[in-house]
């Protein structure tokens, strides 16, 4: 009889904290303490087996009545503290619709990713296809296929990035135009965008930057085709007042070769360090491909003749945009890319 009466106190005092139990952590506190594997509940449960066995029953049935109520009082205050934990979670939450909307931000393509579509779209206007091919090369497609002798400089470690003997970080996208030509029969008219890696470092160079090449192989193409090509270009991407000339130069895979400078943008002829003072930009270098490059692409040369041509994304995007440095496209300055 005394053990039913601690019982039934156990039961109202442990109903009574449960009740005033201010959060899930305390509550669970609680529950160890009473229901746990040495609660007090348990405790009294396991104790059973001393008592005498006439009175084991009704102490039995006391000890469950007072553990599921114990229980249910756990489950109620439980419901009643995760309501409360909801309801103060969906207060800080909620969405004034009376306040003004939040304009997102939206982001716009580089200025590198700008100037080489435009350039593609005048290309492809002229006729030209785009073609691409992989930024490690080999030295044959980079080098030997495009008549460029083993001893030429370019094939120094100090102007070229080796990745192993006999394979390259390109130079240039040129090695595209000869992997096209060993596909494709005359008339080829293509244009090859891509990233380039040479040791080169300055306000106009970086060791990686953007290039275009293009190729038009076909009967009867000639220098003239060449220079209106160059020329029609120049005018529609910069305007019809930018000044050309035309400058004899020496490139292995084109015979006879140029190279193409335009007044420059920046100083509007005046000299600054960009020009490197001559009023003169370099834009690209040019010339009618070379009859040796047309024998590794097994070309009939004295049937067919083409031109090439190849110029810096970067470079002629600086000269559009009168950018003095190259390492500003690179460097993800807000400050600057927001300007395009």
């Amino acid at each position: 009889m005394q053990l039913q009466i601690e019982l039934e106190i156990l039961r109202a005092s442990a109903v009574a904290s449960i009740e005033q139990a201010s959060d899930l952590k305390l509550l669970e506190e609680l529950r160890v303490q009473f229901l746990g594997r040495k609660g007090q509940v348990t405790e009294i449960l396991r104790g059973l087996t001393q008592l005498p066995a006439e009175e084991r029953p009704s102490v039995g049935q006391t000890a469950n009545v007072v553990k599921t109520a114990i229980a249910e009082a756990l489950e109620l205050r439980k419901a009643t503290l995760e309501a409360a934990v909801d309801h103060a979670q969906a207060e800080r939450e909620q969405v004034d619709l009376s306040l003004p909307g939040r304009r997102r931000r939206k982001g716009h393509m580089h200025v590198i990713s700008q100037v080489t579509e435009e350039v593609l779209q005048i290309m492809f206007e002229l006729g030209f296809q785009i073609a691409t091919g992989p930024d490690i090369e080999t030295e044959y497609y980079n080098f030997d296929s495009l008549n460029t002798p083993a001893d030429h400089p370019a094939r120094d470690s100090h102007d070229t990035f080796f990745v192993k003997p006999g394979v390259v970080l390109r130079t240039h996208t040129s090695p595209v135009q000869m992997r096209v030509m060993e596909r494709a029969k005359p008339p080829v008219a293509i244009v090859a965008p891509g990233r380039v890696y040479r040791v080169d470092l300055d306000a106009s160079h970086s060791p990686m930057f953007n290039q275009i090449e293009g190729l038009l192989v076909d009967e009867g193409v000639s220098f003239a085709d060449l220079k209106g090509t160059i020329m029609l270009f120049v005018h529609r991407f910069f305007s019809k007042e930018t000044q050309i000339r035309f400058r004899p130069h020496f490139f292995p895979f084109t015979e006879p070769s140029a190279e193409v400078d335009i007044s420059c943008t920046i100083c509007k002829g005046q000299g600054c360090r960009v020009c490197k003072g001559s009023g003169w930009s370099e834009l690209l270098g040019c010339g009618m491909v070379h009859p040796e490059v047309f024998r590794y692409a097994g070309y009939d040369y004295e049937k067919y003749t083409g031109f090439a041509f190849g110029f810096g994304i970067d470079r002629i995007a600086m000269q559009r945009h009168a950018i003095s440095s190259i390492s500003y496209l690179f460097e993800n300055d807000l400050r600057f890319l927001e300007q395009f």
